[in-house]
């Protein structure tokens, strides 16, 4: 049984959770202060985070699913569940069915409008595990669709989206399309073989390497906006600094001929970078409103 159970949580990378997760809360905090003035409910942050388990985990058992016979050729991804024999597909699609029910009860439970917008997180969802098949913008529309999260936490608590809205969109579709690059550095020479569309696939490493740097400069710039655009204050302001900061860092770690620290610059830099801009930010909105 346990080992069943560690089989899944190895599919859905639940410790990939630090990237996205702070953000959904962060999406929750600045809309409730941006439109209410006040803090979220602890019910309305319990929804968006079983909201967030339940679609993200649909999302990536999807993405397994889809990509089981090329995750078999892969040798980095050949030990993954389904591929190893760990996990059988039916399993898996009665896990992914699970899921969305787990994403549609608390999205039910949250907001109206939240509800109705379902259809296209859903199709969202599930393009992306086809995306690489055929155009190398896969990494933005990953962005695109996980970036789904923070502005769902945001209408979860206003029911409405405004430019705000859209600023802190897309400086995390950004963020999220970015590393996903990096990431794909390491199927760089498979992907070529296997006609797999990628941006390190089609214009090498170190034209992708810069693809990914122009991406996480957008992303700077909507970190910089909020401040401006918000009541976040000068405790944002230094957790967007730190942030910044690491988003420079984890290009500076990696180059064309020294690949060696890309775990560090994806998992490490990222998952901090996303906790400490959420930890500011709770600060900040904390002190307003205590």
């Amino acid at each position: 049984m346990f080992k069943k159970i560690g089989a899944y949580l190895e599919m859905i990378k639940v410790e990939h959770t630090l990237f996205a997760l702070p953000f959904a809360f962060m999406g929750a905090l600045v809309g409730s202060a941006v439109v209410f003035d006040q803090l979220p409910s602890w019910a309305d942050i319990g929804w968006i985070f079983l909201a967030m388990f339940g679609a993200r985990s649909a999302a990536f058992g999807l993405n397994r699913l889809t990509d089981r016979h090329i995750d078999a050729k892969n040798p980095r991804t050949a030990g993954r569940a389904i591929p190893a024999g760990l996990l059988k597909p039916l399993e898996v699609i009665l896990f992914i069915i699970l899921s969305f029910a787990v994403f549609f009860w608390a999205t039910y439970m949250l907001d109206p409008f939240a509800f109705r917008l379902l259809p296209f997180a859903i199709f969202m969802l599930i393009i992306y595990s086809f995306t690489k098949r055929f155009t190398w913008l896969c990494h933005l529309v990953l962005g695109l669709t996980t970036a789904l999260a923070p502005l769902g936490g945001w209408v979860a608590v206003t029911g409405q989206i405004d430019w705000k809205a859209i600023v802190f969109y897309v400086a995390l579709a950004f963020w999220t399309a970015g590393f996903d690059i990096v990431y794909a550095c390491q199927d760089e020479k498979f992907d070529a073989k296997e006609k797999l569309y990628s941006i390190p696939s089609r214009f090498g490493l170190h034209k992708a390497l810069w693809f990914a740097r122009a991406f996480h400069v957008v992303t700077a710039v909507g970190f910089i906006l909020l401040f401006f655009v918000t009541p976040l204050g000068w405790w944002y302001l230094i957790g967007m600094m730190i942030a910044c900061g690491i988003l420079f860092y984890q290009h500076y770690i990696l180059s064309p001929n020294d690949m060696s620290r890309l775990q560090t610059a994806f998992f490490t830099m990222n998952s901090t970078l996303s906790i400490i801009l959420f930890v500011f930010t709770l600060i900040d909105l904390v002190v307003r409103y205590s």
